[in-house]
């Protein structure tokens, strides 16, 4: 993980750069986010900083929710939502409390990391939706997105809610990929109770996922087609661990 300062900083450059891109056409298409425009896009992101903010703000989930769309328009409730994230931020510690969803973390740190990692994939979303060339993502948040999405977003959950991962963790074997980012390196095991993620573990596994720490990032969460990435071993495995990814984020 990276330190709160880093992340913050980071944060900050994405949201300019997202808000820059999503002043274009806001009916413009969102070539990553199928059926969404680049106004759909824009008032995600704001809703979810405003979601953050109030749960931080409250020490509980806001209800009722979604909140009403913001007359002014979704630019408008994105600036809104991030000045008051932003705020809620500077109040408090990273170690503070903090309601999560994720059991093992449940602090304040754990949203400014969400967020920064949030933000930098949809900021990709409006960029390519806006016809812009898209920012490389730095190369120390890319690696901290995919240990991210891996252990948070797969393992936690389908070790936590497995029963809901039907046919994809049923028929699982055990058999690990192997996934290299640059020099990071991560072993993903799945079985039918979950998935198991270890980082730093070079050992070889029955099928193999090779790339930069931006094309690993952007692969895992869906918005490369692989092209840019190396892949080995059996091809089912890579099918079966693109198919778990796609249900725990969604």
């Amino acid at each position: 993980m990276l330190n709160s300062a880093r992340y913050l900083t980071l944060l900050e450059e994405d949201h300019r750069r997202l808000r820059a891109a999503g002043a274009a056409d806001p009916a413009a298409s969102v070539p990553s986010c199928p059926g969404w425009t680049l106004a759909d896009l824009v008032d995600h992101v704001g809703e979810v900083y405003l979601h953050k903010a109030e749960t931080m703000r409250l020490g509980a989930w806001p209800e009722p929710w979604p909140p009403e769309p913001d007359p002014e328009g979704p630019l408008h409730r994105l600036d809104r939502a991030y000045a008051a994230l932003c705020a809620e931020f500077a109040a408090r510690e990273p170690g503070e409390a903090a309601l999560t969803w994720y059991d093992p973390d449940q602090t304040v740190g754990f949203w400014v990391r969400r967020m920064a990692l949030e933000t930098v994939v949809h900021r990709i979303d409006a960029e390519l939706a806006a016809g812009t060339p898209v920012t490389p993502v730095a190369d120390d948040l890319a690696a901290d997105g995919i240990d991210e999405i891996l252990t948070v977003m797969l393992a936690f959950a389908t070790t936590t809610w497995a029963d809901e991962f039907g046919d994809g963790l049923a028929e699982a074997d055990g058999r690990p990929v192997s996934i290299a980012a640059g020099e990071e390196r991560w072993l993903v095991r799945a079985t039918p109770a979950g998935v198991e993620v270890a980082r730093g573990e070079r050992a070889s596994g029955a099928a193999s996922v090779a790339g930069t720490p931006q094309d690993v990032l952007l692969w895992l969460w869906g918005r490369q087609d692989g092209a840019a990435l190396t892949f080995g071993g059996d091809d089912a495995l890579v099918e079966r661990l693109r198919r778990l990814l796609k249900e725990s984020t969604q």
